[in-house]
């Protein structure tokens, strides 16, 4: 019967997973932990405070983002004509995994050639992210999406949590000096993406029946056609475009929080490579455990509490960053002996919560709201308001920190949550479920 959804095997759930393991480690060892801070301090080099290079570096990230925000949604409408969703995802990872190991060739002053390529291993990236996300709704009921999801999301924090392991131990420290080392952070997350990746392609059923067209042209006509009519019926979909709308506020902030958490901890917070460390793995593994705990919660108390408790503990996170200053003086106050580096730790266990479990639970309720015969058109809209979301959040706390430094540029999170959570407030889960339903099978 059209639109009953069946839960997947566990060999095929297991290799859905396995992408978010693999693509963690592009995510986390590029553009979060170890290249955000290579580019600024050792390609671009424009010490002490790195004005120049963190804008270089949220300009490339901005570029590559408004790139997938224009062709996502069309890619998203041919695959779900085509049943071309696994050919789609392998192009992309063959663009992320060649254009992260060409990082191979940049030296220190090479601005540019380390723009293009971090702006084309990152378009390969997003792209993959959203083409991934699209097999999610043929891969179980609605009410099990949820903990599918943050299953995987999970693993993926994992998957970043080894692969950065492996870059950090087996490399040395982020420093000039040490560059003779650090040029092989680019091939060494390109091939643990690539090996990581084999069980997606291997037990990964592509949904659909495949329909083929005379050429390029008459795929990319059929897609602008297939968008359009579903755009012109959004209106079928009000609660999915509801919390698209609210998601774009959303990832706004995570947008900054993951591109420069990091950079924030080295440039305003000047932590000591120990605490970095212990940094990233905090916050790894308490991403994965709150990726997990709210799927679960996601499942049981409904997807909208659970995505609205994931934005008020983020509005809680940046708070604290904010004044880790203040309370750390406070804490000493009563009789502590802080330093403001760890307890910038403390705090970054409380946002990892939020991490994997705010981008986990909103990937689930798309799912949910999406019909299979459009999962890919209405996956490549998420994409796109990822990816817009990450060029406003970008852009603005590029121009911001140029003004106000990083510290006060920060404070936008709060704004870009607060707006998630009002607006994500108005989706009506139930009756976005059954529009789904009325529309399976166009």
């Amino acid at each position: 019967m059209a639109g009953i959804r069946t839960q997947a095997a566990t060999r095929e759930l297991f290799g859905w997973a396995m992408f978010d393991f693999a693509n963690s480690s592009y995510t986390t060892v590029i553009i979060t932990v170890v290249y955000s801070v290579i580019f600024p301090r050792i390609i671009v080099g424009d010490a002490p405070t790195f004005p120049y290079g963190n804008f270089l570096w949220s300009v490339a990230l901005a570029v590559s983002n408004c790139v997938v925000l224009l062709c996502a949604p069309v890619l998203g409408a041919v695959m779900d004509y085509s049943a071309a969703k696994k050919r789609f995802l392998l192009v992309s990872t063959a663009i992320t995994v060649l254009a992260t190991a060409a990082l191979f060739c940049v030296r220190p002053g090479d601005v540019w050639l380390g723009i293009a390529l971090i702006v084309c291993s990152n378009i390969g990236f997003m792209l993959g992210e959203s083409f991934i996300a699209s097999f999610l709704p043929a891969l179980g009921p609605p009410e099990r999406l949820g903990a599918i999801s943050g299953y995987a999301w999970g693993m993926g924090y994992f998957g970043g949590l080894a692969s950065t392991a492996i870059v950090l131990f087996g490399l040395g420290a982020l420093e000039a000096e040490n560059f003779s080392n650090l040029r092989y952070v680019g091939p060494i997350t390109a091939v643990f993406f690539a090996i990581a990746a084999i069980p997606t392609f291997i037990w990964l059923r592509e949904p659909g029946v495949p329909r083929t067209l005379p050429g390029i042209a008459a795929y990319a006509r059929v897609g602008f056609q297939r968008l359009r009519a579903t755009l012109g019926a959004l209106g079928d979909f009000r609660d999915l475009a509801v919390l698209l709308l609210s998601y774009l506020f959303a990832y706004a902030g995570l947008s900054v929080v993951i591109s420069f958490a990091f950079i924030y901890g080295d440039q305003v917070v000047r932590w000591s490579p120990m605490v970095q460390m212990s940094m990233f793995i905090v916050t790894q593994v308490t991403a994965a455990c709150g990726a997990l705990a709210f799927g679960h919660i996601q499942d049981r108390a409904g997807p909208k509490p659970a995505y609205a408790a994931t934005l008020l503990l983020w509005i809680t996170a940046v708070v604290l960053i904010f004044f880790v200053d203040d309370i750390t003086a406070a804490a000493n106050r009563l009789g502590g002996e802080w330093q403001v580096q760890h307890l910038f730790l403390v705090i970054g266990s409380v946002a990892g919560l939020g991490l994997g479990a705010t981008q986990s639970s909103c990937r689930a309720m798309v799912g949910v709201l999406s019909p299979l015969s459009k999962s890919g058109e209405f996956f490549g809209l998420w994409g796109m308001a990822n990816r817009l979301a990450a060029v406003c959040g970008l852009m603005a706390l590029g121009f911001l920190q140029a003004a106000f430094g990083l510290r006060n540029a920060f404070l936008i999170c709060i704004a870009f949550f607060a707006a998630a959570l009002a607006i994500g407030l108005m989706v009506n889960v139930d009756r976005g479920r059954a529009a789904a339903r009325s529309h399976e099978g166009e």
